[in-house]
């Protein structure tokens, strides 16, 4: 057995993002700003968040138990949930998620042979089905997230966000051309949502 110590995933995880926000985020949206955290320690709260598939409370409540990931994001206090909430509104914030996936998938799975692309939906709030049956109100729309995931690596290639329901293959344009970007797979794999012969054209041209 290995005596070198275990690598923390959280740890790993939240110094990566950081590292490749700076590139693409200055400190503070703008000169009058509170100062209270960067933008990059924001953006890092939010990957937390997605990769521990918590709510926004959730990841605060995990940073205010981890002296480790606190002095990772360098915080000297804890961001209130809204302050992350109100930041993922921002319409930027995509464009950088974007950005860092490129810088990702350039660094460690370029090179992958195949790909995967598919979508699913989430809800727009955090009640409960229970609330929601109960309540007797029906789910007019939630969001859609379409995404090309690398099979090897199972990194993100291409991304995006959107209201379902709708045909997959409304996403499908979108996520192919950001995808194609940061790699070049042999092969992508894919279930009859999208069977088109556009999306079999892009594949082969583009």
């Amino acid at each position: 057995m290995s005596d070198s110590p275990r690598t923390n995933v959280l740890l790993e995880v939240a110094k990566l993002s950081l590292r490749i926000g700076r590139k693409y985020v200055e400190p503070y949206s703008h000169a009058k700003s509170p100062k209270k955290f960067t933008q990059e320690q924001l953006i890092t709260c939010l990957v937390l968040r997605a990769y521990l598939k918590t709510t926004y409370r959730g990841v605060v409540e995990i940073l205010e138990v981890s002296d480790g990931l606190r002095k990772a994001l360098g915080l000297r206090r804890i961001p209130h949930y809204s302050t992350l909430k109100k930041f993922a509104d921002r319409s930027g914030v995509l464009d950088i998620v974007d950005a860092m996936i490129f810088e990702i998938v350039q660094q460690f799975s370029q090179d992958d042979e195949e790909a995967a692309i598919d979508s699913t939906g989430l809800e727009t709030t955090s009640a409960s089905a229970h609330y929601k049956t109960r309540s007797g109100k029906q789910r007019k729309k939630f969001i859609k997230v379409s995404v090309c995931v690398l099979a090897g690596s199972l990194l993100p290639s291409g991304l995006a966000i959107s209201w379902g329901p709708s045909n997959d293959k409304s996403e499908a344009g979108e996520v192919l051309a950001k995808a194609s970007n940061s790699s070049t797979p042999t092969r992508l794999f894919a279930d009859a949502g999208y069977d088109a012969e556009w999306v079999h054209r892009f594949c082969r041209e583009e």
